[in-house]
């Protein structure tokens, strides 16, 4: 069976990391479903020059977030994991307190009541205090956080290749079996 995987794009900074992560997954043979916030919409064209219809042709099926009845709200349909690349503070915070208010949000529920692989790339700095705690409660519920910091033990010389070193790294957290983060050789 072909492993399904779900990306989420929300407001935050960092929509390179979702449009890597669908192409990326698509080069694997990963089926890809993509609910994108309209913030996260309006940081990708934004960030990369993209509108919806642009972005969501990146992902093999494309779900609107106010469609909460959609095949990913389901616990019955089978993922691998959801990745929400970027994923902004409030969405952070309504994941960690189980609101379920848009398909997304919903889509991140069903993902930890399933015990299925939950990945937030976190972004914003400097955290807060309620940034931490959700964090904390999302992580105590089984999910990851993984903001995308980017380790320069392997020379990147590009944005470009650290964003794609962390989209490896996600998808080998996320369980497909065919990512190639870079293994760390030493100095």
């Amino acid at each position: 069976m072909t492993p399904r995987l779900v990306v989420g794009l929300t407001g935050a900074t960092g929509a390179a990391y979702a449009l890597r992560l669908l192409r990326r997954a698509r080069e694997l043979g990963v089926e890809t479903h993509l609910v994108a916030t309209p913030a996260g919409i309006l940081n990708a064209h934004h960030e990369l020059g993209l509108d919806r219809s642009s972005l969501e042709s990146e992902a093999d099926h494309a779900h609107s977030p106010g469609d909460v009845g959609a095949c990913i709200a389901s616990g019955s349909f089978s993922t691998a994991a959801m990745v929400v690349a970027p994923c902004s503070m409030k969405s952070l915070a309504a994941i960690a307190h189980g609101l379920g208010d848009n398909l997304l949000t919903r889509a991140a529920d069903v993902t930890l009541k399933e015990r299925r692989k939950l990945i937030l790339m976190v972004r914003e700095t400097p955290l807060n205090l309620a940034h931490l705690r959700n964090m904390v409660a999302v992580t105590e519920m089984g999910g990851i956080c993984f903001p995308p910091l980017p380790a320069f033990y392997h020379h990147p010389k590009s944005i470009d290749e650290m964003v794609n070193e962390t989209v490896e790294r996600v998808l080998e957290l996320a369980g497909i079996a065919q990512a190639q983060p870079k293994v760390w050789t030493g100095l």
